[in-house]
């Protein structure tokens, strides 16, 4: 975990074999959606917000992909470790 101007980031691997498609972005947005601050998804360099299907979807994050989440707050260290935790189960698939 790093800590930049209280940020707070995790880095994680897109597992499951369908990627990011539109079931698992819902399920990111709308965690990211009950911080108290913006949730970030990156992707080699590229920046979208979190509580959005619709960017996180333009990411095209096929399984294998590296992604990185940052919390603003870090009082939204809980929001970070239950998106983390999707990515570790799979998102259930």
């Amino acid at each position: 975990m790093n800590m930049l101007e209280n940020r707070l980031s995790k880095k994680t691997t897109v597992m499951n074999d369908l990627g990011l498609h539109a079931r698992p972005a819902a399920m990111i947005a709308s965690l990211a959606l009950k911080a108290q601050s913006n949730v970030w998804l990156y992707k080699n360099g590229d920046q979208v917000d979190a509580s959005s299907i619709i960017d996180i979807l333009s990411l095209a994050c096929l399984k294998g992909t590296d992604v990185t989440l940052e919390v603003e707050n870090p009082e939204d260290i809980h929001i970070l470790n239950q998106i983390i935790k999707l990515f570790e189960k799979r998102f259930g698939e």
